[in-house]
């Protein structure tokens, strides 16, 4: 779960990070490459987010273009790709990378890897095992993490995609480590006081037409892929 940045913005937030005082002043979610890049202090100010509305149907295949102009940026034909669903199947509105990792099981190949679903979701407890063995197994593949994210109550129902890494759990306070080398987010509902339990409170339509959404763009992306 993380913060999107556009409402730490509208509300003048601050980001204290290692003793660095600094402005948020760029659009963005707090889950990307932005915060790994505060704190080694290398911010990359200018680099791209996109946002989608799953309001706009055709929007999707916005979507889907843009997913494969950054997979076409990353990898080779050889370079396995490994889908990094995060997330709760216990909490509402942490349930989305763990539907969308259910959706996405019949999309494996032999160059696909998944992992976190309802069955096996990979959450805060079992995250830095699950890094640990992709690393092992999958060295050289191209993470793709996927998670549900808050933000302000006009984002709610958008899709968030960019490159660099997600920190899961900065909406919540958890402290994991950065992982993936590109993001996509479901913003499921409102930052605000009690995350824990708005977490709670989120409703699974919201999360189920987000899945739906990111699992249609994968999906159409993948098979631009495959013509190639």
């Amino acid at each position: 779960m993380n913060f999107d940045l556009n409402f730490l913005i509208k509300n003048q937030t601050i980001l204290n990070i290692r003793g660095n005082t600094l402005n948020i002043t760029e659009y963005g979610c707090i889950s990307t490459g932005l915060l790994e890049g505060l704190m080694n202090k290398e911010l990359e100010i200018d680099k791209k987010l996109y946002y989608f509305n799953t309001k706009d149907r055709y929007s999707v295949y916005d979507f889907s273009n843009v997913l494969f102009d950054l997979i076409q940026k990353n990898i080779n034909k050889k370079r396995q790709v490994v889908f990094l669903c995060i997330g709760s199947d216990r909490a509402t509105g942490d349930c989305l990378g763990p539907i969308v990792g259910y959706k996405l099981e019949k999309l494996q190949k032999s160059n696909i890897i998944l992992y976190g679903t309802l069955e096996k979701p990979v959450h805060a407890k079992n995250l830095h095992d699950t890094m640990d063995h992709i690393n092992q197994y999958h060295r050289n593949a191209l993470v793709i993490a996927i998670d549900a994210s808050l933000g302000k109550s006009a984002h709610i129902g958008y899709i968030t995609v960019g490159e660099g890494p997600l920190l899961p759990g900065a909406g919540v306070d958890k402290n994991l480590p950065p992982v993936g080398d590109i993001f996509i987010t479901g913003i499921v509902n409102f930052s605000g006081m009690l995350d824990h339990m708005l977490l709670q409170t989120t409703r699974l339509n919201i999360v189920m037409i987000l899945a739906d959404y990111i699992c249609k763009g994968i999906n159409y992306c993948f098979y631009k892929l495959n013509q190639r």
